[in-house]
């Protein structure tokens, strides 16, 4: 689809700084060869939006017979998105899903009320050398939401909307930006979308969602008036204009926002709620590991092992 010229805002004032409210630097953890980036929760910023946790996996690579095993884990209360630059992974869910995601796809998976899920390599890419480079978020579920009955949905490459055009290649992954919808079920106001911007391109952020924030993952970009290179999350005060323009090396950004829920979230390990009651009985139904009578069920395929309760 061509982009649609008539989005492009002005740029805001390059010497007004105040567009930018808040600039995060994500902490980085070593997992053995591994390098995980995370820019939410910060301390100054839990959500953005509904989102409320945004790792960068990687970039990493492994020889022959390496990979990623994330053992089956529980979540509650937020939808968990999973986007991959490079790479794949292997996902398995207490639902019976059995789903490979490829660059360019999203796996939605809702928990609600409580599900598990694991997500590894392959056996057929350990086989030889790889890569993996990818961003998983968590996604704050309405209160009134908190208890659906998880669902899982994988969208492929061709589903998502793409917006080409004027330098930018734009994959819109959640959501409702630039009069675009994704389809996945969502239960907030939501946009999420990963651009490639050529040097010098300008991108329009939506300004027609509450919270709207950027991060940078290659390259580098000029944002009212200050410059931001790869690793760096920049969210973004309501109602300003905001434009976003590409370095001389161009970029390649995930742009996120939304509705402000209605009102900070708990969270431990893997649960997220508004309540923190509900959090206390999670952890209580998976240190009890009931697989066959409890709320938490081991996703078929994938039943020999888990991660205990920290």
């Amino acid at each position: 689809m061509s982009w649609n010229p008539n989005l492009d805002p002005p740029c805001p004032d390059p010497a007004n700084p105040d567009a930018i409210e808040t600039v995060i630097i994500p902490r980085a953890r070593d997992l053995g060869g591994f390098e995980v980036r995370r820019a939410l929760p910060a301390p100054r910023r839990q959500m953005v939006g509904p989102f409320i946790f945004f790792d960068q996996a990687g970039p990493a690579e492994f020889v022959t017979g390496q990979g990623i095993d994330v053992r089956p884990h529980p979540h509650i209360g937020l939808g968990t998105v999973t986007y991959l630059y490079e790479g794949e992974f292997e996902h398995r869910d207490s639902l019976g899903t059995h789903q490979m995601i490829y660059p360019g796809e999203v796996n939605w998976m809702v928990a609600g009320k409580g599900v598990t899920h694991s997500e590894r390599t392959s056996a057929a890419t350990r086989r030889g050398d790889s890569r993996l480079f990818g961003i998983q978020t968590w996604i704050a579920l309405p209160e009134d939401h908190e208890d659906v009955e998880p669902v899982f949905e994988h969208h492929g490459k061709p589903a998502l909307p793409l917006l080409q055009g004027e330098g930018k290649e734009v994959r819109l992954i959640l959501g409702r930006a630039w009069g675009e919808q994704a389809p996945a079920t969502l239960y907030s106001g939501t946009f999420y979308a990963d651009a490639v911007l050529q040097p010098g391109a300008k991108l329009p952020l939506p300004d027609d969602h509450e919270d709207r924030g950027i991060y940078v993952t290659e390259g580098e970009v000029e944002v009212a008036g200050e410059v931001f290179g790869a690793g760096r999350m920049m969210v973004f005060r309501p109602g300003d204009r905001i434009t976003v323009t590409a370095g001389p090396q161009g970029a390649r950004i995930m742009a996120l926002g939304g509705d402000t829920l209605n009102g900070p979230r708990h969270i431990w390990w893997n649960f997220v709620s508004s309540s923190q009651e509900k959090i206390e009985a999670a952890k209580a139904a998976w240190a009890a590991e009931n697989w066959q009578g409890g709320p938490f069920r081991l996703p078929p395929g994938d039943e020999a092992e888990f991660t205990p309760l920290p």
